[in-house]
Order: C-alpha cells, then sequence, then structure tokens
C-alpha cells in the first residue's frame, strides 16, 4: 500500500480534465511527495503514465477496482 500525501477526485471526469486537475494539484505538492488520483475514466491508464514519463515526475502505481482507477505519481525532485 502505498502513502499519499494528497488526493485528488477526478471521479466523473474525462479526458483532458484529470490530467488538467493533476497539473494544478501537483503545484501544491513538494517534491518527492506522493498524490493519489481518483478516476472512472479508462484513459487514465494510459494517460497518466505517458503524462509521468513527458513531465519527469514518477508514475507509481495503478490499482483498478470495478472501473475506478487509483493512481499514484511522485511529485519530481527540484533539481
Amino acid at each position: 500500500m502505498i502513502k499519499a500525501n494528497a488526493e485528488l477526485d477526478c471521479l466523473g471526469l474525462y479526458c483532458p480534465m484529470p490530467i488538467a486537475k493533476t497539473v494544478e494539484k501537483m503545484k501544491e505538492l513538494k517534491p518527492g511527495e506522493v498524490l493519489e488520483i481518483l478516476a472512472d475514466d479508462e484513459g487514465i491508464k494510459s494517460d497518466m503514465p505517458a503524462w509521468c514519463e513527458a513531465t519527469g515526475n514518477e508514475f507509481l502505481a495503478i490499482e483498478d477496482e470495478n472501473g475506478k482507477f487509483r493512481i499514484y505519481i511522485r511529485k519530481k525532485e527540484a533539481k
């Protein structure tokens, strides 16, 4: 089980809103902190890992709970 520092509820939102809201929420986190995102848009399974790769944030895990997804990402360390 991954311990998150913050949670973001994106249930009922569809592309591109979960990514847009993640971008805003990540601004509130300190480097190294973990964000847990709740979503039910199937596209999040490919969109979030791609976003993490593009931004340098670390994609930690995705859990599928009957069509509801918990995604964990770690904010990249400051340079």
